[in-house]
């Protein structure tokens, strides 16, 4: 059941990284952000951090196939939560900001909680 799991959360990471890797232009429109920089940093960013952040992660957790490797896709996409929450605190919360901080949170604690006891 634990690998189920395990897969699955590699699939979100890797799936929803490559969007944010390959398709930047969309997740920004998706997280209501522009690039009206001269030089793309604004794709640049969703690119690595939205994207193949993810893609990497999930792939790394499939190469190490350990506990620890399917652990660290859920403190990631805690990271991503965590970074979320700050946002709502500081900027205000929305409901687009809210329904991404609940995956996030939703993947990462999932990948924390069916990988934890096994470290």
């Amino acid at each position: 059941m634990d690998l189920i799991f395990n897969l699955i959360f590699v699939a979100l990471s890797v799936g929803l990284g490559a969007i944010g890797w390959l398709a930047p232009r969309y997740t920004m429109s998706l997280l209501g952000l522009t690039d009206g920089s001269v030089r793309g940093m604004g794709t640049s960013e969703i690119r690595a951090a939205s994207g193949a952040l993810f893609v990497l992660v999930g792939i790394g957790a499939l190469i190490m196939n350990t506990p620890a490797g399917y652990a660290m896709i859920g403190f990631v996409w805690l990271g991503g939560a965590m970074g979320r929450v700050t946002s709502g605190m500081l900027e205000g919360w929305t409901q687009r900001k809210f329904g991404f901080f609940v995956t996030e949170l939703v993947v990462g604690v999932g990948a924390l909680a069916v990988n934890w006891p096994h470290l």
